[in-house]
């Protein structure tokens, strides 16, 4: 169980029904797959140790005898195997008959579970045989052992602290009130359902809508096992639709009519912090509930999730489009508003023919357009310097000319040489100075023509560029509003391209080789016609920052588990020194940089992840970096 983990399983067993036997044979084998797979908790199906649809025979002393051998059997099986199994059965407890889930670990019967909500409508009629369970927790002699019967039990593993666990019946799940809502504000950070949902057409996408949803309220793991082949076909269909969740995420699903297993993991640390992030569960507490310790599995190194490179860009074509659209819509919104509140008759925006000020410019094409105010109005300013390369010249002109926005192209260095006479520097030293003195004359080139125009910068610098302080302060660090302000990097590159894609034509040819140019700050002198100052060769590569400032930063990972994950996303890309040295250098300059975050200009929030001092991330400037650090050497 490294850094979270959980291996989870949701299984569905061929079953007859009725034929205890039979099933307890399919269950066994399924525990005994679950345990070659490194599961560390496994669920089963309502009422699967008889079958869900026996009807009446419920009522028979022959079948319930049965199930509670059968269950004594399998729990038996669980010793030695340090795994969390919940089973359904039905169980008599004080004269009454219960729709249970049996939780078994290390040779026992740890825990019953009876259904708290029992449906009784259309083709279900559950209250003919079970009772419905909502009284508070007792305990009983059976088999020899001490068995807790209740609905408020929360299991936890010795080890993971985050590791808790609770369970509900099928319906439990479809009510208003469901029992997972206590469970979860009880502590439980992984909920499972053992149920017997027959099928009828469009319950699977609203199923599956339920689960995702409710793992996203709860902010939980879910693992949802399903009745499936097997089950009676009198009056219903079961097709053993599995799922596992995590906080809205459909992790792992198995297909309609298929029987068998599907496995994931949770990652129960990244739910423990989501839920101290938010105010939800901050002094809740439900009362009643008991902890039941178990021993899961820690030495399974298995991992079998999928971890995307890019965590900012969403996969497929079609989400893309919608995400970018999205995005861009929004941005876009937000400028306008800003332009309206202030009055501002014109937007003035620097343009250096790389990718973030091109996004800053279509953004602010965008807001123009659906205002329906003039494009002249947007002023584009173009102004070269020492490092401008021709290439990055020549697509700033044309993507301005192109768009029909008012360009204007400023040379800066003469201004920047008597500045550089104002303060005696030595024009032949190119540090610092020699590099901001650029910027900042830039900002203030940008400023005076807003005042003259009555207009309002347009801040191009990301997200990205932000967490690692790659901006001049009070240079391109400074603006009006920035529109860019909460887009990463990575994220930057896509919404050109469907901007490009969109628009078509010249613009899209432009924008294509914008996309193709190294990224610089063009402070530096070009060679030989070529860019000199390569930013990723600088700061370590945006996609390895950007995925550093999504698990880092978003989701308070530890640096070894970022690094873990980095190096699952990038094998055979980047080497594990390669990780370990760019995460360091992430981590010194997301600490040393924090005086630039602490004044930024507004900006529209986008994501899930911001660094305004406004809204998600307030950090003192004077943070040390040492225990980060310390963890990563």
């Amino acid at each position: 169980m490294k850094y979270g983990f959980v291996k989870v399983a949701a299984a569905t067993p061929n079953i007859r029904v009725a034929d205890v036997k039979f099933n307890t044979e399919r269950i066994l084998e399924g525990i005994g797959e679950a345990e070659s797979s490194g599961v560390q908790l496994l669920g089963f199906p309502e009422l699967c140790v008889c079958g869900y649809t026996c009807g009446d025979l419920f009522g028979q002393d022959v079948l319930l005898d049965g199930c509670e051998r059968a269950l004594a059997e399998i729990a038996g099986a669980t010793k030695g195997k340090k795994m969390l199994v919940f089973v359904g059965l039905p169980f008599r407890f004080a004269g009454v008959l219960y729709n249970c889930a049996a939780a078994l670990s290390g040779g026992k019967v740890i825990a019953l579970i009876p259904k708290s909500n029992l449906p009784n409508y259309a083709e279900f009629y559950e209250k003919r045989n079970f009772t419905a369970y909502r009284g508070e927790n007792v305990r009983f002699a059976w088999n020899g052992e001490e068995v807790v019967f209740g609905n408020k039990i929360i299991f936890a593993d010795e080890k993971e602290k985050y590791f808790t666990v609770a369970a509900e019946i099928c319906e439990d799940l479809w009510v208003p009130q469901s029992p997972s809502v206590s469970h979860a504000l009880a502590g439980a950070n992984i909920i499972v359902n053992l149920s017997a949902s027959d099928e009828t057409t469009g319950k699977a996408e609203y199923r599956r809508l339920l689960v995702r949803s409710q793992s996203a309220k709860i902010v939980a793991g879910y693992v949802y096992a399903d009745a499936g082949e097997g089950e009676s076909t009198t009056d219903m269909v079961f097709s053993g639709h599995d799922m596992i969740a995590e906080n809205g995420e459909i992790l792992a699903e198995s297909k309609l009519f298929e029987n068998g297993m599907i496995v994931s993991e949770i990652d129960v640390q990244k739910i423990a912090f989501e839920r101290r992030r938010i105010d939800t569960f901050r002094g809740t507490s439900e009362a009643g509930y008991e902890t039941i310790l178990i021993k899961a599995d820690q030495s399974g190194d298995t991992f079998s999730r999928d971890v995307p490179a890019l965590p900012f860009v969403p996969s497929g074509d079609k989400s893309i489009e919608d995400r970018a659209e999205l995005i861009l819509t929004m941005q876009s919104e937000g400028l306008a508003k800003r332009l309206e509140h202030t009055n501002s008759k014109s937007a003035v925006i620097g343009i250096s023919g790389g990718l973030d000020s091109a996004l800053a410019l279509l953004v602010a094409v965008r807001a123009f357009r659906k205002a329906g105010r003039d494009l002249k109005d947007i002023i584009a300013v173009t102004m070269p310097c020492f490092g401008t390369s021709e290439r990055t010249l020549n697509n700033s002109l044309r993507f301005m000319e192109k768009l029909g926005v008012t360009a204007r192209t400023i040379r800066i260095a003469d201004s920047v040489r008597s500045h550089f006479k104002d303060i005696s520097h030595d024009e032949s030293v190119r540090n610092s100075a020699y590099e901001n003195a650029q910027a900042r004359m830039r900002t203030m080139v940008l400023m005076d023509i807003a005042n003259d125009e009555d207009g309002l910068v347009v801040g191009t610098g990301d997200l990205s560029e932000l967490a690692l302080g790659w901006a001049t302060y009070n240079g391109d660090h400074m603006s009006m509003y920035g529109v860019n302000a909460s887009v990463p990097k990575t994220l930057v590159k896509y919404l050109i391209g469907y901007e490009a894609a969109r628009l078509g034509g010249d613009v899209q040819d432009v924008l294509t080789d914008i996309l193709n140019t190294e990224i610089s700050p063009e402070l530096l002198p070009p060679v030989k016609g070529k860019i000199a100052q390569k930013t990723e060769s600088l700061v370590g590569p945006y996609e390895l920052n950007d995925f550093y400032l999504y698990y880092a930063i978003r989701w308070g990972f530890t640096p070894k588990k970022v690094c873990f994950l980095a190096k699952k996303a990038f094998a055979g890309r980047y080497g594990e020194a390669e990780i370990k040295k760019r995460l360091a250098d992430f981590y010194r300059r997301f600490f040393s940089q924090q005086f630039k975050r602490s004044c930024l200009p507004d900006g529209v929030k986008i994501g899930s992840v911001t660094l305004s001092p406004r809204g998600d991330w307030r950090m003192p400037s004077d943070a040390v970096a040492a225990l980060w650090l310390n963890e990563l050497e």
